[in-house]
């Protein structure tokens, strides 16, 4: 008997392996979605990572002063203004769950700047900011007499107003989400903080805080990740200027391909992989949890 087994092992074995006719029909659905991630994922990426595969653009860009400036410029606008729009977002959402009729009318004004398209949006605020005919200038001239400043010639200043723009362009979104973590929480919680005589600072810190406080994070990383590839707050509102001093990385590739230098465009969007890849890797552990 197992004799017989021995022997009909191999003979199994040896039998070729046949898709069900389930299993190529799936294989046949699938194909199109594969082909289509394949051409316009994996080989873009891939094209652009070849491009970018060259020393001497590297080397290129470490000569650069503007892009040195440029890393900077892209490390303020992550620092300073994605955890102040943040911390605006909050304070916001507190203010939209009050259930006042005038209040809800004027939600619904907060979140036309994130609704409209960005392109008029931007470039409606850079006419209102020109030195010559801008409505700001005009109106500073008419109740002072004095002539306004040249707001997007200075590059500290310009950088400042492209992260206000960034900030009022994206501030409903996140907004709208955070109301959302406080809509979520049990009113259960905060009447027993109230049975126990806790002002609002307290109820904040020790009921709405910890609640919101994973939601909190997980946003201000994600909102991280999608600014490093944003470039139409700066890009629209001051073009890199003035002399190319407000770039970010996002926008410094578009100053290369303009200039012609498709290796030199495609090495600095390389250059933000240290910025993305570890904002990825914590964005991901903590929704692994």
């Amino acid at each position: 008997m197992s004799a017989t087994v021995a022997e009909a092992a191999p003979v199994a074995a040896a039998q070729p392996f046949r898709l069900t006719s389930w299993q190529a029909w799936g294989l046949i659905l699938i194909a199109p979605y594969l082909l289509i991630f394949l051409f316009f994922v994996i080989y873009p990426i891939g094209y652009g990572l070849w491009l970018a595969r060259s020393p001497a653009s590297y080397v290129h860009l470490a000569e650069d002063p503007i892009f040195a400036r440029a890393v900077v410029n892209t490390l303020i606008f992550l620092i300073v203004g994605i955890n102040v729009k943040m911390a605006i977002a909050l304070m916001l959402s507190g203010f939209f769950t009050n259930e006042r009729k005038w209040i809800r009318w004027l939600s619904v004004l907060f979140i036309l700047p994130w609704a409209v398209p960005s392109i008029p949006t931007i470039l409606s605020v850079r006419f209102m900011l020109n030195p010559e005919w801008g409505v700001v200038n005009s109106l500073i001239f008419r109740f002072t007499g004095d002539d306004g400043p040249n707001w997007l010639n200075d590059p500290s200043l310009a950088l400042t107003l492209a992260i206000g723009v960034h900030i009022w362009k994206s501030l409903p979104f996140w907004t709208l989400i955070l109301l959302a973590g406080r809509l979520a929480i049990s009113a259960d919680l905060y009447e027993a903080a109230s049975v126990d005589g806790a002002t609002k600072w307290q109820k904040f810190l020790h009921v709405t805080w910890p609640s919101m406080r994973t939601l909190y994070v997980t946003c201000t990383i994600l909102s991280m990740i999608w600014t490093l590839g944003d470039f139409n707050s700066v890009y629209l509102l001051t073009g890199g200027g003035p002399a190319d001093l407000t770039h970010v990385l996002a926008t410094l590739g578009i100053r290369y391909l303009r200039l012609d230098q498709v290796d030199h465009s495609m090495a600095a969007v390389v250059c933000a992989m240290p910025f993305v890849l570890p904002l990825v890797y914590v964005l991901m552990k903590r929704l692994s949890k």
